[in-house]
């Protein structure tokens, strides 16, 4: 579950930089090549890459810009995908300080920094601490962007995983369901962001054993990110490892050992590039 979380700030992070600088050309190369490196899963060779978009940023705009923020949330995202956390850490409060100062306390932007603070804590299982800031985050995003807007389908989910996390499913499924319904309703049933909200909900019955509730889940999750993003992408590969994982709770040897064959193979084929 972590890692389905991780890889959706990921993408709404670079992206966001792709746009915010594409008057500098450089600097946006080098970000597009993180986010190649990234989807290949060399997460260290992409870490080096943010690290000079980072370096040119600062240099470009000042150490107090904006943009400087998003390179800091890009480049901890990387570091965080290495369990790097101690490094992760400072990248994130300072990302999170500049967007207060230049924007104030209430401003969506300062929502996602909040939610990239909150993903970090809550990988370390530092949940008491995680948890006010995915609150904070989902007001500020409510009051400023209305119910319905797709950054609060990201707040749901990352405050769901927390309450996953800890066994509170209850507390879980109704952010998880309602995330869902605002991705489907504002960017359709097949966009990338819908197949990670699959895989939320998919993991809260599987942690109860509601296996029959999950399994078209996990089977729509995985169609969309084969079908966007192609077989060879890592968000598959941790898609053919839930599913597998549901098949082994369920008896199904056969199919479960197809699908963990196809993971270790991707697995396999990363190291070796």
């Amino acid at each position: 579950m972590k890692g389905t979380r991780l890889i959706l700030v990921h993408v709404l992070c670079l992206g966001l930089v792709g746009v915010a600088l594409a008057q500098e050309p450089g600097l946006k190369e080098l970000n597009d090549q993180a986010l190649q490196l990234s989807n290949q899963g060399k997460y260290v060779e992409a870490a080096s890459v943010a690290a000079r978009a980072l370096d040119i940023a600062e240099q470009t705009f000042g150490p107090t810009n904006t943009i400087v923020a998003t390179s800091l949330n890009n480049l901890a995202l990387f570091y965080m995908r290495q369990g790097k956390y101690a490094d992760a850490e400072p990248l994130l409060k300072r990302s999170l300080a500049i967007r207060e100062r230049a924007l104030g306390t209430e401003h969506p932007d300062v929502a996602t920094a909040l939610d990239g603070l909150g993903n970090l804590y809550s990988a370390q299982g530092k949940y008491s601490d995680a948890e006010p800031l995915y609150k904070r985050s989902l007001a500020i995003e409510e009051k400023k962007l209305g119910p319905e807007h797709p950054n609060i389908a990201g707040s749901l989910g990352n405050l769901g995983t927390l309450y996953l996390d800890q066994g509170k499913y209850s507390h879980a499924e109704p952010l998880y369901k309602r995330s869902l319904a605002i991705l489907e309703k504002k960017l359709g049933p097949e966009h990338l962001y819908v197949a990670g909200a699959l895989m939320n909900l998919a993991s809260l019955y599987l942690a109860q054993g509601k296996y029959s509730d999950a399994e078209p889940l996990y089977n729509r999750s995985l169609a969309i990110w084969e079908q966007k993003l192609g077989p060879e992408h890592p968000n598959v590969a941790i898609s053919l490892s839930k599913l597998a994982a549901l098949y082994r709770k369920t008896g199904n040897e056969e199919e479960a050992s197809k699908l963990e064959e196809r993971a270790q193979n991707f697995k396999s084929r990363s190291e070796s590039r």
